[in-house]
């Protein structure tokens, strides 16, 4: 694919359009948002769940400011749509992390979606739920170019030595 000097130049764009306007941008975000309160851990494309990942911050950070401020409580009845979960958000969530600043939520990338359109796909969790962890994805570290590089050189190296300890006892034994 060809880069354009339009798809480069961001001139204002700071967030994701997910191919909606302004206001469903919003909608499809505060639903998001209120099903990871409510199960505290959500399956969704990775472009959603990466956008959707600072404003999760952002409201545990309004969260433990208290019930008592009113922007925290204006804030929490803006983005939580089932109003039930706003004493969760206050009560449950927000002093799990009272010693905390930001790093509330855990991103892990799992296997594309298998029908439609193949999209990338994450699961995005408060860190210190109930439920049971994710398997973090291994990754195969044998196949990168820098690591098969290295083993190379060991494999040259060890063989090296090896020649160098060959030649050096035939060199010290003496001949009869």
């Amino acid at each position: 694919m060809r880069l354009s000097a339009v798809a480069a130049i961001s001139h204002g764009r700071v967030f994701r359009r997910l191919g909606l306007g302004p206001e469903s941008r919003i909608h499809l975000l505060r639903n998001l948002l209120t099903g990871l309160v409510r199960h505290e851990r959500i399956e969704a494309s990775w472009a959603r769940v990466d956008e959707m990942r600072g404003y999760a911050e952002k409201l545990i950070d309004y969260g433990k400011l208290g019930d008592t401020n009113e922007r925290a409580m204006r804030m929490a009845d803006f983005w939580l749509t089932e109003k039930d979960l706003i004493p969760k958000l206050f009560k449950v969530l927000a002093p799990r992390y009272q010693g905390q600043n930001g790093g509330y939520t855990r991103m892990v990338q799992i296997p594309n979606r298998s029908e439609q359109d193949r999209a990338k796909m994450a699961v995005i969790e408060y860190k210190g739920n109930c439920l049971p962890p994710l398997p973090l994805p291994h990754r195969d570290s044998n196949v990168t170019l820098l690591n098969q590089l290295l083993q190379g050189l060991r494999r040259d190296l060890s063989q090296d030595k090896k020649a160098s300890i060959h030649s050096s006892h035939t060199a010290k034994t003496p001949r009869m």
